[in-house]
Formats: C-alpha cells, structure tokens, sequence
C-alpha cells in the first residue's frame, strides 16, 4: 500500500521564499565579485598525456612541478597508475609562443624527475618499457576557450528558453514561469556554490548545469502534472490546500527518485577519479537543490501568480454544453 504523507508545506512557503532569495542573491554577488574558478577548458592551456613503465604517484609529480615553477597544475590518473594526465593552464608571464610549446617542457620536466629518457618508436598499448612515453599533447587557446564559455552560457539560456515553452504549451502560463523560475533557482544556486567554494568549473561541469536543469524540469512536470489533475477532480478547497494534497501525494516518488540517484552520484564522487569529480559534485548540488525547488519554488510561483481553478479548466468544446440524456420509451 502506498505510504500518504500530511505535511502542511504551503505554511512554510514565506520562509522558503526568503530562504530561496536570500541565497539567490548571495550567488549572484559571489558570481558577480568573486566569479568562477574557469578550468582549461575555458581559459585555454596545455594537456599532457604520459604513460610511465611503473605506477607513478600523482602527489609527488605535483611536488616535482611545484618545484619546477609551474602554476595551477592539475595532475591525475588517465585509465591506469601508470597513466597520468597534466592539465597546465597558461602561465602567467608567458607569450603565446612559450606557452604553446608547454607541453613539451613539462613532459621533460617530468622526464627528468623520473631520471629515464623519452621512449622512442611506437610504444604498446599495454604501456612502455623501461622509459616515459608521450602519449599526447595538446594546446588550447584563449579564443576557443572564451568561444566554449560563450556557448555554454547560450546552451543553458536556451535550454530555460525551450523549457519555458515547453510546459506553457503542455500546462498552462503559469506553471511556465513557476518552472522557469525553479530551474533559474537551481543552476544560480549551483552555480553560487562553486563559485563561493572556488571548485574548479570545466565542461564536466557544466554538463552537470545542463542535467541538473534536465532533472529538476522532470520532477516539476510530475508535481504540477498532479497539481492539474487535482485542481480539476478537487471540487472544494482553497489552491494552497489542493497545492498541499498534490505535493504529499507526489513526495513519495520525489524521495526515493532523489535518494537512488543520490546514491549513483555519491559512488561516482568517491570512486570515479578527480576527472569526474566535477560533474559528479554539480549534479549532487543540483539533485539536492532540484528537490527543494520542485516542492517549494515552483509550486510557491504558482500560489504568487495567482492560479485558480478557472485557469486550468477544460474547455467545452462548441456544440457539447451537456450530455445526452437517454430517452425512456
């Protein structure tokens, strides 16, 4: 038997919408001042690929860089232990010419402090023997960085844009911008968050905004998809109360639905690598923020926007005023 629930949410909504402002405001002005900590992808810098013929440790390799000069270089596992990857930002002080010839430093910096020579040839799939291969390197620019940042702003806005029309086609107006707004909630909040704690924000990431926008609309679909129905059969009672009888009828599927695909993420979190941390961490801040807004924020707009019974009417088609009543012969 499926469990009811009897929470009173629409008692709180004031609190939750000071609550919601407060820290939507705070985001904005983190994002405003402190902006986000951008990675390669977005500012431009150098990968390098490197496969070692023993398991290498990553935290002594970023020692030996450190020691060489380098800045704000990120070093991980890629595949293997004897896989490492460098991500290497633009240094400061550099041309572009020296910095597109920063690959190739680093690699004989790690060359170096490895003390073994370039593997030369075709090195195995499996991995080298007895030297350090170059798997790859690549450079990218400022401009393609600044061309990327550009285009995942205009994803994210078009994404909102689609959704808004979306559901006022499907629903109603109002539920429309009650959507839009939740969703605007969520990736801002998210958004604040990375930019407060300076997490690193690359293109994982930013798949992780664009998902988070995608679960968060499938959760508001479902609670305002009851609220219709509801404010149709519902002969008496108030919206906040037929608002408060769907959210119930609706929280048991928006728990278990966020607990399971917390536990997904929280497992990628811990054991994916540093490579997916990124993605993994935005969508758990989504997920958790995406919940409190499908309950509170969106249904909260539709309350502030004034939704009735009359707008969600069915319409009589011409010509159906009523039904036909038998005839007795």
């Amino acid at each position: 038997m499926a469990t009811t629930f009897s929470i009173d949410f629409m008692r709180w909504r004031k609190v939750a919408a000071v609550i919601s402002t407060v820290l939507v405001l705070a985001s904005i002005t983190s994002l405003a001042i402190n902006q986000l900590e951008w990675g390669l992808d977005f500012t431009g810098g150098t990968l390098v690929e490197v496969a070692y013929p023993e398991p290498a440790d990553p935290v002594s390799l970023r020692a030996l860089l450190d020691e060489a000069g380098y800045e704000g270089h990120v070093v991980q596992f890629f595949g293997s232990d004897r896989d490492i990857l460098v991500r290497m930002p633009p240094q400061t002080g550099g041309t572009a010419e020296e910095n597109a010839k920063l690959g190739d430093e680093v690699f004989d910096s790690l060359a170096a402090g490895a003390g073994i020579a370039e593997c030369v040839g075709e090195v195995p799939e499996d991995g080298p023997t007895g030297c350090l291969a170059k798997r790859r390197i690549e450079f990218v620019g400022p401009a393609v960085g600044e061309e990327l940042r550009d285009q995942g702003g205009l994803g994210v806005l078009t994404a909102l844009g689609l959704v808004m029309l979306y559901i006022a086609f499907r629903f109603q107006l109002k539920f429309s911008f009650g959507a839009v707004i939740a969703l605007f909630h969520d990736v801002v909040i998210a958004l604040g968050i990375f930019s407060v704690a300076r997490w690193n924000f690359d293109l994982t990431v930013l798949a992780a905004m664009l998902a988070v926008i995608g679960y968060s609309l499938n959760d508001t679909i479902v609670v305002s998809d009851r609220i219709r129905e509801n404010f149709r059969k519902i002969r008496r009672g108030t919206p906040t109360d037929i608002i408060n009888t769907s959210l119930n009828q609706t929280l048991g599927r928006t728990l278990v639905t966020s607990f399971t695909t917390l536990l997904v993420l929280f497992a990628l979190l811990i054991l994916g690598g540093e490579l997916i941390q990124g993605f993994a961490l935005g969508l758990i801040i989504g997920v958790i923020v995406g919940t409190y807004s499908s309950i509170y924020i969106a249904a909260n707009s539709l309350l502030a926007l004034g939704i009735s019974k009359d707008d969600l009417a069915v319409p009589v088609k011409e010509g159906a005023e009523a039904e036909d009543v038998p005839q007795s012969f």
